[in-house]
């Protein structure tokens, strides 16, 4: 829970046609998910998180500052996060920080959990939901950016937690895309998963409806035990907009 040091029967989802937001219920409202982005966000990095989304019936809203109409926020994966925002100085490794989107994106948090709305978060994602809710970063890790590989190591997955109920077991091999991490962990916070040298892999926060944050990329491994991690958020989002 929060204090923590490290090193760093669901309800139905409706199928998309053609990958894309075509629904097959006629007369259903798309269920939208609000997917931020940074204004330097390559084309080709946020097509493989709109396609996630698309395989597991959701529909992404970008370029929005507001979570209306929306059924859940997932916050995505890009540059290093301001370390203004948990109060620390910035170190050489650390790179060019985009102001506007840590705080687009703390503010998106802030409205997600005041609405208890589905929240998932991939890499800078958990990133920035610690830093935003008061844990801080390690900003330079080592070991742990290798892009280009499919398995890169192995994580502990937490007894009980969220992340396990969804995966099925307690361990877990993952991609690994990040030279930054969780250190201290924000007040109220789970640790879910680490990996063999300490970093912590996965972080989630009780008591609400949905906040799952991983530190590895699910989206780039949808056809495998990964996409366990989008129709678990897609389910969460679908209950949401039943619930309302």
């Amino acid at each position: 829970m929060g204090g923590v040091e490290g090193k760093c029967g669901n309800p139905a989802v409706p199928e998309l046609l053609g990958g894309r937001g075509t629904w097959v219920q006629s007369g259903m409202e798309p269920l939208r998910v609000v997917l931020p982005f940074g204004i330097g966000t390559p084309e080709e990095k946020r097509g493989s998180y709109r396609r996630a989304l698309w395989e597991v019936g959701l529909e992404p809203l970008e370029n929005v500052t507001r979570l209306d109409g929306a059924g859940g926020l997932l916050l995505a994966g890009g540059n290093d996060i301001d370390p203004y925002l948990y109060g620390a100085a910035r170190e050489a490794e650390t790179e060019e920080p985009d102001a506007v989107r840590d705080a687009l994106e703390s503010d998106l948090l802030r409205q997600a959990l005041a609405q208890d709305l589905p929240v998932f978060g991939i890499c800078r994602g958990l990133q920035l939901f610690n830093a935003a809710l008061g844990g801080t970063l390690a900003q330079h890790v080592e070991g742990h950016k290798r892009p280009k590989v499919r398995e890169v190591h192995s994580v502990a997955i937490a007894p009980g937690s969220r992340l396990e109920s969804i995966l099925g077991t307690n361990i877990y091999r993952v991609n690994s895309r990040h030279h930054q991490c969780a250190e201290r962990v924000a007040p109220g916070v789970g640790v879910s998963a680490t990996a063999p040298d300490g970093v912590i892999e996965a972080l989630e926060l009780p008591g609400k409806r949905f906040v799952l944050t991983v530190q590895w990329h699910p989206e780039a491994r949808m056809d495998g035990e990964d996409r366990k991690l989008l129709k678990a958020f897609a389910a969460a989002v679908s209950e949401y907009r039943r619930d309302r």
